[in-house]
């Protein structure tokens, strides 16, 4: 199964993607365990956490067919062969890079650039971006994602990331986000993996609900 095929299937199973913003490698597998026996399947470690492509590499070999575990926060071309390079399959960005875009696709690797506008948008997907990530959502709130849906190509993926609560989550449904990625309110550094765990099923119960 090529690695696009596993991110459908895993997106299918779980429309969440963690976003573990400050992880240590120490952490990584506990704070991992607790995600996926909560029911996610997507999970991101930003590049700017403490030795981030050791923590990708680990929960990667840990999680091996249960999650797919990539890279946020990729702003370089060369970064994306260094995730990969650490069993990374996900490419996630909090702005629209048309080479960072090109180099994650030609890699076979999953792209998540960020947008704001319309503009953006297009440009993302010209350059083959896999799904979009509204980002910050709370700040470009549903209305927009519902304004964008009106000239969006028809079967465009766009999760809504940043701010993004249990509470939140079925009105961003109603504007039809395809998914979410959730960072402080699911974890920040230090945060203890049974609290990750129990945020985590909140997370997952609101999402199901919700469909």
């Amino acid at each position: 199964m090529t690695v696009p095929e596993r991110f459908e299937a895993a997106f299918a199973a779980c429309p969440l993607v963690a976003i573990l913003r400050g992880l240590t490698p120490e952490e990584a597998p506990a704070v991992g365990d607790a995600l996926v026996d909560a029911g996610f399947t997507l999970i991101e470690v930003p590049l700017n956490s403490p030795d981030p492509l050791r923590s990708i590499a680990i929960l990667a070999e840990r999680l091996a067919g249960r999650a797919l575990v990539g890279a946020g926060t990729v702003l370089e071309p060369a970064q994306v062969e260094a995730v990969q390079a650490a069993g990374g399959s996900l490419i996630v960005s909090p702005n629209v890079d048309a080479a960072v875009i090109r180099a994650t696709r030609a890699l076979g690797l999953v792209s998540l650039p960020g947008y704001q506008t319309p503009s953006e948008a297009f440009t993302a997907l010209a350059a083959g971006a896999t799904a979009l990530k509204l980002f910050p959502a709370d700040v470009a709130s549903s209305a927009a994602l519902r304004a964008h849906r009106a000239v969006l190509p028809p079967g465009t993926r766009v999760l809504a990331v940043g701010g993004v609560t249990p509470e939140g989550i079925a009105a961003w449904r109603a504007a039809s986000a395809d998914g979410f990625g959730l960072g402080s309110y699911l974890y920040r550094p230090g945060k203890a993996a049974a609290d990750v765990a129990r945020d985590a099923a909140a997370f997952v119960a609101a999402v199901r609900t919700s469909a």
